[in-house]
Formats: structure tokens, C-alpha cells, sequence
């Protein structure tokens, strides 16, 4: 149960929340987390004006922002429908193993609508999915850092987690 070696737990997303209940619930498990590891969300403006932009090309000005804020030794993990599933005990064992390998920062990215550009694929350490099922990349927050804040209690041994 060595996870205090990483210095820093980051959601990296896409857009800002405007959804006032999506918020409250990131701000909860955000606060819960950090009682584990220092855990931050850093939100990317969406871009401005992009009717006139292809899809591959709001990916591709999306992935530039994203990798601007990946540093060179973060450990980069995306949220993604081709990603592994996971049980979450399954994920806490992944966690766990991510943690214990010496990042400095564990960086887990939600894309915008049309997912991730090749350059941000390219970078990446790993994909996770959710679910077979699609959220909105709202919702995505919230669900995910309960899903951290699980995985936590679950390598801490706390009762939060039943199985």
C-alpha cells in the first residue's frame, strides 16, 4: 500500500463544468481524495469558433492543449471507449501497480466530443473505459473520481467498497 510516492493525482478534461450538480459531485469526491494523495482537476477551455473546423481538427488543436499541460515525466492515462474495462478492485490493483512505479504525476485525460488526437494516443501509458456506455464528458468527471476515490478506500482497507 505504497501509493504516497506520487506526488501528484491530476483529471485533466476538456471544457469547463456547467452543470451545477456534476460540480458538486466532483467537488465532494475531489475533497475526499485528497485525504489520500494531493488530487487537482484542471479544466482546458473549450475552443472558440470551431464551425468552420473538421473534426480531426478540433481533436488535433484539443491534443495540443492536452500535451501542453502533460509534463515529460507525468505518466499519462486516457479515459476512452477503447480503453480496458475495469472491476474496481481490478482498478485499485491497476492504481496500486501505476502509483508504485515512480511517476511524478498521474495525469488521467477525458477528451472533448470527438475523443482524443493520434499525437495525445501516442503519448499516452494507458486508456481506461468507464463503460461499454457512453457519458457525457460532464458526467465523466464525477463518475471517475468516485471511481478514484473507491479504488483509494479499497487499498486503505476502509468499509466504503462492498464486495
Amino acid at each position: 500500500m505504497l501509493f504516497l510516492r506520487l506526488m501528484n493525482l491530476v483529471l485533466l478534461t476538456v471544457g469547463k463544468t456547467d452543470v451545477k450538480w456534476v460540480k458538486e459531485g466532483l467537488d465532494l469526491y475531489a475533497s475526499r481524495l485528497n485525504h489520500y494523495v494531493p488530487f487537482s482537476v484542471t479544466e482546458i477551455p473549450e475552443l472558440k469558433k470551431v464551425s468552420a473546423l473538421s473534426r480531426q481538427q478540433i481533436k488535433d488543436k484539443e491534443g495540443e492543449l492536452i500535451l501542453k499541460r502533460v509534463g515529460p515525466s507525468d505518466n499519462l492515462i486516457l479515459l476512452d471507449e477503447k480503453g480496458k474495462e475495469f472491476r474496481s478492485l481490478e482498478f485499485a490493483d491497476y492504481l496500486q501497480r501505476k502509483l508504485n512505479g515512480g511517476a511524478r504525476s498521474l495525469v488521467f485525460a477525458v477528451g472533448g466530443a470527438y475523443g482524443f488526437s493520434e499525437a495525445v494516443y501516442s503519448r499516452a501509458q494507458g486508456k481506461i473505459s468507464l463503460s461499454r456506455m457512453t457519458f457525457s464528458h460532464q458526467m465523466v468527471r464525477t463518475i471517475f473520481a468516485e471511481q478514484l476515490y473507491r479504488a483509494f478506500t479499497i487499498l486503505k482497507g476502509e468499509p466504503y467498497h462492498h464486495e
